[in-house]
């Protein structure tokens, strides 16, 4: 694309002739306008600065001599400068991202630099004899070149930090897995994910859907795994791991209605401990409507730590009914299992199975026939009370 104005030989010669002077001032200029860059610009980094500027410079007199003025627009051996310059732009933009800074300090040394340039530079087109009309519009030229580089940098700039924000949400994701799986080395993975390890991690488990939704209400150092949980059996499921938790009433609320459960706080190197806990609650509740609390289950999960010893424990003392009828068992064993839990008081097993007390009386003597002095032996009552506690998993009696 051409622009009408193509700038006379002898100008461009005597702008080439100056510019080693002009990318100097922009240096200085930039230096004394934009504090971002004040010391990045000063000794080697500063002539290399400067010998940037020039070839960006010499690239623009390249197109001013031949009419051109969109970067994108050449081919041949000015393609091949006007490339060089692009790339350079390209990587000064990421080289702001990787250093911590936002495109508005380059965007202003930019300005500045185009500001300065263009003194310079009008000055010898003038100097010249280069018409005023021109003047003006090689003005134009050179803050629409400017603009130009200045997009291509912005470029970069996402590009660098799309890129980074990957690698370390990935990495990020690694040390939550290798947490979880009980890894010996997680400091190595926090380092280079870059996270400042709190004291203490909590374990949320919920539905996969609900992650990112909740994530914004988290602690900034939340971790998650999203896919493949270690020892979980709900393709599903996730995991989050939460820093610092100070108030587990607080944590519920944040939950909301999620079906959720809320392991206990570990150190961040023992978090897997959290976790496991998490998902055993997980499997004792799986009719739950709203977020669980894993501390009001440690009787449970106490109980319920040797599955088979359990179920075996309940078949030998509850053998003494294995001659019923299965539907009488059941209610026998459920008056029971109320009657154990409220210590004999009769109102209240009854108010618990919504019976009659007389009821309860009627059964409770059907139990002592079948039982005899057993019930009022300790060690009896005792393994009564720890095989009835708590259902079976996956048993909603």
């Amino acid at each position: 694309m051409t622009t009408g104005l193509r700038l006379p030989g002898d100008v461009v010669e005597a702008m080439r002739a100056d510019l080693p002077e002009t990318a100097e001032q922009v240096v200085v200029a930039v230096i004394s306008e934009v504090p971002s860059y004040s010391e990045p610009f000063r000794g080697r980094m500063g002539r290399t600065i400067e010998t940037a500027v020039g070839i960006a410079l010499g690239g623009f007199l390249d197109l001013a001599a031949t009419g051109i003025d969109k970067l994108d627009g050449t081919d041949g051996a000015l393609g091949e400068r006007v490339q060089t310059v692009l790339e350079a732009a390209y990587a000064l933009g990421r080289g702001e991202a990787r250093s911590g800074r936002s495109m508005d300090a380059l965007n202003n040394a930019y300005r500045v630099g185009a500001r300065t340039a263009w003194r310079r530079m009008s000055a010898v087109a003038v100097g010249q004899g280069l018409p005023a009309a021109e003047t003006a519009r090689f003005a134009e030229l050179v803050f629409d070149y400017i603009d130009q580089i200045s997009t291509v940098s912005m470029s970069g700039h996402a590009d660098e930090l799309s890129t980074a924000g990957r690698v370390r949400e990935r990495r990020l994701e690694r040390l939550a897995e290798e947490l979880l799986a009980g890894a010996d080395d997680v400091d190595g993975y926090a380092e280079r994910a870059e996270w400042a390890p709190p004291r203490s991690l909590t374990t949320v488990l919920l539905n996969r859907s609900a992650v990112s939704s909740l994530l914004s209400q988290l602690d900034e150092r939340t971790l998650s795994v999203t896919d493949s949980l270690p020892e979980a059996d709900d393709d599903d499921l996730a995991a989050l791991l939460v820093p610092d938790v100070r108030s587990r009433s607080a944590l519920l609320r944040t939950l909301g209605d999620r079906a959720a459960v809320i392991g206990p706080a570990r150190g961040w190197q023992q978090v897997r401990s959290s976790y496991l806990r998490a998902l055993r609650v997980h499997q004792l509740t799986p009719d739950r409507s709203g977020p669980v609390d894993s501390d009001d289950h440690l009787v449970g999960l106490v109980i319920q730590a040797d599955p088979e010893a359990i179920a075996d424990l309940r078949t030998r003392v509850l053998a003494p009914l294995a001659e019923l009828r299965p539907a009488t068992a059941e209610k026998l064993v459920e008056t029971l299992r109320s009657w154990l839990l409220n210590r004999g008081r009769r109102e209240a097993v009854a108010g618990e199975l919504f019976v009659h007390p007389q009821t309860v009386r009627y059964r409770m003597g059907q139990l002592r026939e079948v039982f005899g002095d057993a019930l009022d032996d300790p060690q009896t009552i005792l393994e009564l009370t720890v095989a009835l506690a708590v259902p079976p998993i996956g048993d909603n009696a």
